[in-house]
């Protein structure tokens, strides 16, 4: 059973940084898809970044790139988000996501579990 946490949100001004992280037990070492989203008051869920538990390099959102790096730490069971140049259109809610599969994907129906959410806020 797949179970994840998110932590490391906050409060931060413009041009700062934030790491993110997900504890993600249950997840298997190469058959299971770990991703970011974000959901802003208003909008519709994003795709942020995701990586393959078995390798292979991640994907980003064209919003994103050059900016925010998701990383794996398989030992101990946890994926990251590192938030750099914050702005303030990346205010959102940030979720964690895994899902079976054998490679990349930023489509949320390919996951099937969710964490409870951290808060990023990024002021001016």
């Amino acid at each position: 059973q797949v179970q994840l946490m998110e932590s490391g949100g906050g409060s931060v001004q413009a041009g700062e940084s934030l790491r993110l992280s997900c504890a993600a037990s249950g997840v298997a070492s190469n058959r299971h898809v770990l991703g970011w989203f974000r959901q802003a008051p208003g909008k519709e869920r994003e795709a942020v970044a995701s990586i393959w538990t078995g390798g292979a390099a991640p994907k980003y959102a064209e919003s994103v790139k050059g900016r925010f790096t998701i990383s794996l730490n398989s030992a101990k069971n946890s994926v990251y988000l590192q938030m750099n140049s914050l702005q303030p259109e990346d205010t959102a809610m940030y979720y964690c996501a895994a899902g079976e599969g054998y490679g990349w994907s930023l489509r949320s129906s390919d996951y099937s579990s969710w964490g409870q959410g951290t808060q990023v806020t990024v002021s001016s």
